[in-house]
Order: structure tokens, then C-alpha cells, then sequence
């Protein structure tokens, strides 16, 4: 049987097409000949009000560069008898949800051309698709990798500008990345001392002592420390304490490390020259150097992810200094206090008159840091009576963007080993 033998109304069949068709007469006014009930069903609008009606007296752009896009696309096929999908544009209707209100619509179309068996154009079929889900998923990804990779240079600008020398390594103890002023120390580029070419840099005779310590670390995931000499750009071999931690997963996997160094040289021949000075104190001298090396650890230790370094940082926001992150060892020095969403005058009210507000609110105005060495700062402790302390600290401006959003600070306090220092520095009895 011939398929001949069963007309077709074509027109019912076109209108019956499961997607969004509409017909367009070629001519300058782009009138609708026809269009498909799921257009009709998309566009809220009747095919009485539509058909035979020009293209923009149907349905009216939403802005002249929305019409200027749909003329040009509609050009294209007149001229070329080519398909065009135009840009994407915006295109609002009626939202069912909220009377009276509009429902926010992204469409991408598509020009096909009809032509007649002599080639001619006879009609311009559009096809319309409604991307708003796709689009605003877009969006969405866009504006999330932006905000990660504003918050990746952030994090870079602070490792960058830490007053230590931070490296970090792969699980199996490679060495990957070093910053900037671990570089500057060493005057060497970072591709000669990624995986273990580090170790060159060393004495010969601490190089062996050292490579067995880091590897016994990283073959048991615990935390590493060691002091070694380290060779300076000028050739000069000096003491450094490194630190590391290792970053673990959820499930306890060993991700990567991070650790820091410190030039501990002056202070490590300090201690040597108190000894050499009087032998009738060297037990109380062996007890500051004690006391110095447990100093160093909470002042030289590696900035993992800022929580759990043993130093004292917080970051400062706005030209009032309001507290926007501190770690844990910044607010184990006032205990029972509440700083994050404060102000420094407002938590510190005892800062008032000792020049360190004057101190942040130059360094936030001028972009000049402040570094600051066995600062006494008056503190209230839990009793509530003012308590010197001493700190080495630096204030650093951060810039971002052009902007100037706050102030980080990075201190330790040197309290104990001053008054060590103290001691030894003053004659006992015996030496009189």
C-alpha cells in the first residue's frame, strides 16, 4: 500500500512539532505565516495575535540591541540562505508564579531558510530554545571560579608577605614550592631546589643528619623540626629553624606539607657568647637556651592554613582595625575575650594610650609596615591588672585590587626570653 493513499495535512502536522517553531515570511517585515502549539504554549501569546502580524508587532524586543540581533540574523538568511543561531539574548514573560510580574528568560534561536525547488527563499524557520538554566548555571560557575581565584591570590599575597620562608612539599617529601623569601635567602631560582636539590643548599656536614630526619618524618606523617646551616645567597652558611606539619585529609591521607624557616643564627651565637662569657652560669644559661628554643617554636613555625601555626596573626579590617580572622595562639593571650567583629580600641581598651593604634593607622594610611622588635605592650590579665609583655611583631598593609581592605599583623611574644636574656646579661654574686 502506497503512503500516497492517506492525505496529510500538513500544517496540523507542523503545528503539532514538539518544539518551538515559528514561520517567517521573507520579506523586510518578517511576518509570521505560522507557528507550533508548543509556541504558542511558550510564548503566552494566541496564534490568532501573532500570525499575519509583522515579527516585532507580535512580539516586541525588549531593547533595541536585542532587535538589532534578530534583524542581522534574519539578514543572514536572506542574503546567504544559511542557517543562523543568533547570540543569546534576554527575553522576559509573564511570570505564573507572580501576578503581574516577569519571569527572567534566556533564548538562543536559530534561522533555518526554506527554500523553493528553483532555490528561491520561501520561508525563515525559527527555532527557539529556552537556555535560562543553562545560562544562569554559567553565571554561577563564572562567578564562583572567580571568587576562588580571588581567594587563591589572597592566600598567594599572604605567603608571599610573611616575614618567614615557606616551602611546601608533595607527600613523598618533594619539595614543590618555595617563597619569594626563601629564594632571596638562598639567591637561587626555584627550579634548582624543587624535589631534593634543596638539601645543596645545606652544610656538608648537616645534609646527611638533616635528609634522615625529613625522611623519618615523612614516611610516618609526623611533624618535622630541625636546625641546620643553611647557605646564604653570599655564601655565608647560617642557622635556620625549619618547621613542618603535614595536611591531612578527612580520611587521614597525607595530602601535601608545609613548613617554614627561620634565621635563628644571631640569637644561636648570642646564647653561644653568654656561655663563653661566665662558665659559673652555665647551667642557668643552658636553661635560657632552653627556654629561647621553645620561644622559637611558637615564634618560627610554619603558616598551615594560619590555624595552626604557633605565632600570633589576625587580620585587621578597614581603617578602624576591626578583628576579621585571629588564630588560636593570638587569642590564647586574652583569654575570655571576644575579639572577631570588634575593634582593636573596643577588645584592647587598655591599647588606648600605648601608641600601637597610632602605629596601625599609619601603617593602613601610608602602605609603610612597621616591624617592631621586643615591643613591651601593657596587658590586662585574667585578674584584670595591666602586665607587661614583650613582642616582635609586623604590620603589613594588604592590597587588593587597587584597595586597601585591611592590615595583618604576624607577632610573637618574646616575654621569656627577654628576662632569660635578663638574667644572664646581669652579674651574679660570685662574679663580683
Amino acid at each position: 500500500m502506497s503512503f500516497s493513499a492517506f492525505p496529510v495535512d500538513y500544517q496540523r502536522l507542523f503545528r503539532a512539532l514538539p518544539d518551538n517553531f515559528l514561520l517567517i515570511a521573507p520579506d523586510a517585515d518578517a511576518t509570521i505565516v505560522d507557528n507550533t502549539d508548543s509556541h504558542v504554549t511558550v510564548s503566552l501569546k494566541s496564534r490568532e495575535a501573532a500570525v499575519g502580524k509583522p515579527f516585532f508587532e507580535a512580539f516586541p524586543a525588549t531593547d533595541e540591541e536585542s532587535a538589532r540581533i534578530i534583524r542581522e540574523s534574519h539578514e543572514h538568511v536572506r542574503r546567504h540562505r544559511e542557517a543562523h543561531t543568533m547570540p543569546l539574548i534576554r527575553y522576559d514573560l509573564p511570570d505564573p508564579a507572580a501576578e503581574g510580574g516577569l519571569q527572567e528568560l534566556y533564548w538562543e534561536a536559530t534561522h533555518y531558510p526554506i527554500l523553493s525547488e528553483s532555490g528561491e527563499l520561501e520561508f525563515i524557520l525559527q527555532r527557539t530554545q529556552d537556555v535560562t538554566e543553562r545560562h544562569l548555571a554559567e553565571l554561577r560557575s563564572q562567578q564562583m571560579q572567580q571568587a576562588l581565584d580571588e581567594q587563591n591570590e589572597r592566600t598567594r599575597f599572604i605567603l608571599e608577605s610573611l616575614p618567614v620562608m615557606i616551602w611546601t612539599a608533595t607527600p613523598s617529601g618533594e619539595r614543590d614550592f618555595f617563597n619569594s623569601r626563601w629564594l632571596q635567602f638562598t639567591g637561587r631560582p626555584q627550579e634548582e631546589q624543587t624535589g631534593w636539590d634543596w638539601l645543596s643548599n645545606l652544610h656538608p656536614d648537616d645534609q646527611q643528619r638533616v635528609r634522615t630526619t625529613w625522611q623519618a618524618s615523612v614516611d610516618t606523617a609526623q611533624s618535622y623540626q630541625v636546625e641546620y646551616r643553611l647557605r646564604r645567597h653570599d655564601g655565608q652558611y647560617r642557622w635556620v629553624l625549619v618547621r613542618a606539619l603535614p595536611r591531612l585529609s578527612a580520611a587521614g591521607d597525607l595530602l601535601m606539607w608545609v613548613g617554614c624557616g627561620t634565621d635563628i643564627h644571631d640569637q644561636k651565637q648570642m646564647v653561644q657568647e653568654l656561655l663563653e662569657q661566665n662558665e659559673q652560669q652555665a647551667l642557668l644559661s643552658d636553661q635560657a637556651y632552653e627556654a629561647f628554643q621553645r620561644v622559637q617554636q611558637q615564634r618560627e613555625t610554619f603558616y598551615s592554613l594560619f590555624m595552626h601555626t604557633p605565632a600570633m596573626i589576625c587580620m585587621l579590617r578597614g581603617p578602624e582595625h576591626h578583628y576579621e580572622f585571629v588564630n588560636p595562639e593570638y587569642q590564647r593571650l586574652f583569654p575570655g575575650r571576644q575579639l572577631l567583629g570588634h575593634t582593636v580600641a573596643d577588645a584592647l581598651p587598655e591599647l588606648a594610650n600605648q601608641g600601637i593604634l597610632d602605629l596601625l593607622d599609619n601603617v593602613y594610611s601610608t602602605g609603610q609596615p612597621f616591624i617592631g622588635e621586643e615591643i613591651r605592650v601593657d596587658l590586662h590579665n585574667q585578674a584584670g591588672q595591666l602586665q607587661a609583655r614583650y613582642f616582635n611583631f609586623t604590620y603589613q598593609r594588604i592590597e587588593e585590587s587597587g584597595q586597601t581592605p585591611g592590615i595583618y599583623v604576624f607577632a610573637y611574644d618574646v616575654t621569656d626570653l627577654l628576662q632569660a636574656r635578663q638574667k644572664l646579661e646581669t652579674p651574679g654574686p660570685d662574679a663580683q
